[in-house]
C-alpha cells in the first residue's frame, strides 16, 4: 500500500485508489521487466522540468520501440493527479510497460502499454551523507539499457546489497577499464581540483537531468575519473532528479564534506522551482 498521504494513483485513464491491485498478471512489465520509468520532483504542484524528462522517456520508448504516451496525456494525468492527492511538494513517477501479451518473450505486434503514475511526499531532512562501496561489477558502457530508465534493475538491486554486506549504503560502478560510471541509481559528482566534474556519458551512465542541468549551467564540467583518483577527491556527491546526497566515503577512503559547495548546488537545482 503506498503512503496515506498520497491515497490515489493513475492507471491508463483513471484515478483509483492506491491500495488497487492495478496490474494484471500477465503484465510485461511485472513478468519480465519489459518497461521505463521516470522519476520527477513536484514543486508548487507542478512537474519540475517535465519537458526534459518526457523527452527522456520518449528516448527510451524509441530504443525500446515502445509506443510513447503524448505528452498531453502524462500532463493531464499528472495535473489530476496532484490535485487529487492535494500534494503541493513532492515526488511523481511515471512507469510505462508494453501491457499485457503472450507467453513468452516476443513482445505483442500491436502492445497496449500500461501507464502507472504515483506520487509521493518529500522527505522531511536532507539526505543525510553515504558511504559507498567499489562494485565488483563493472559498467559496461556498450549495454544499450543504461541509457534508459528500465524497469530491468536486478544488476543494481544486486550491488545495493552486496554494498550493505560490506557496511556501505550504495555501490559505485566502474567501467570494465576501471573509469568511474555511477551509483545504482544517481549520477556521481566529484570536486576535483576546485572543480565540481562528473564522468562523460562514455563511461555508460544514465543522462541525468540534473546533471544535465549542472552542466548546462557551467556549475559541473565533465571529466574522465578512475579509481586511483578517489583518493584525490576534495569532495564527491550522488545526484538524482530528488535529491543532492554528500558522500562520506568510498570503500576505505573518507571524502571531505564540502557544505558549502552542497548547499549552493541543492539551492542551484531544488529550490524556487
Amino acid at each position: 500500500m503506498l503512503t496515506s498521504s498520497c491515497p490515489f494513483l493513475w492507471l491508463n485513464s483513471d484515478l483509483l485508489p492506491a491500495d488497487s491491485p492495478v496490474i494484471t498478471a500477465q503484465d510485461r512489465g511485472l513478468l519480465l521487466g519489459d518497461g521505463l520509468f521516470e522519476t520527477m520532483q513536484l514543486r508548487n504542484r507542478q512537474a519540475s522540468f517535465l519537458d526534459a524528462h518526457l523527452t527522456r522517456l520518449e528516448e527510451g520508448c524509441r530504443i525500446l520501440r515502445l509506443p510513447a504516451p503524448s505528452r498531453e496525456t502524462v500532463e493531464a494525468a499528472l495535473d489530476r493527479l496532484i490535485a487529487a492527492n492535494n500534494l503541493t511538494d513532492g515526488s511523481a513517477r511515471v512507469t510505462l510497460t508494453r501491457g499485457t501479451g503472450p507467453r513468452g518473450l516476443t513482445p505483442p505486434a500491436k502492445p497496449h502499454t500500461t501507464l502507472l503514475i504515483t506520487t509521493a511526499p518529500l522527505p522531511e531532512q536532507p539526505a543525510a551523507p553515504v558511504r559507498l562501496h567499489v562494485s565488483a561489477q563493472r559498467r559496461d558502457p556498450q549495454v544499450v539499457l543504461n541509457r534508459v530508465k528500465s524497469l530491468n534493475t536486478l544488476p543494481a538491486i544486486l550491488a545495493r546489497m552486496d554494498a550493505r554486506e560490506q557496511g556501505a549504503d550504495d555501490a559505485l560502478w566502474l567501467t570494465p577499464e576501471g573509469e568511474i560510471a555511477e551509483a545504482t541509481a544517481a549520477n556521481f559528482l566529484a570536486l576535483m581540483d576546485g572543480q565540481v566534474v562528473t564522468p562523460p556519458l562514455s563511461t555508460g551512465i544514465l543522462p541525468g537531468i540534473s546533471r544535465a542541468r549542472l552542466l548546462a549551467a557551467s556549475l559541473c564540467k565533465e571529466r574522465p575519473l578512475t579509481e586511483t583518483d578517489i583518493a584525490k577527491l576534495q569532495g564527491a556527491w550522488l545526484v538524482t532528479a530528488l535529491s543532492l546526497t554528500p558522500i562520506a566515503a568510498i570503500g576505505s577512503q573518507e571524502i571531505p564534506l564540502q557544505p558549502e559547495q552542497t548547499s549552493r548546488l541543492r539551492h542551484f537545482l531544488y529550490d524556487g522551482q
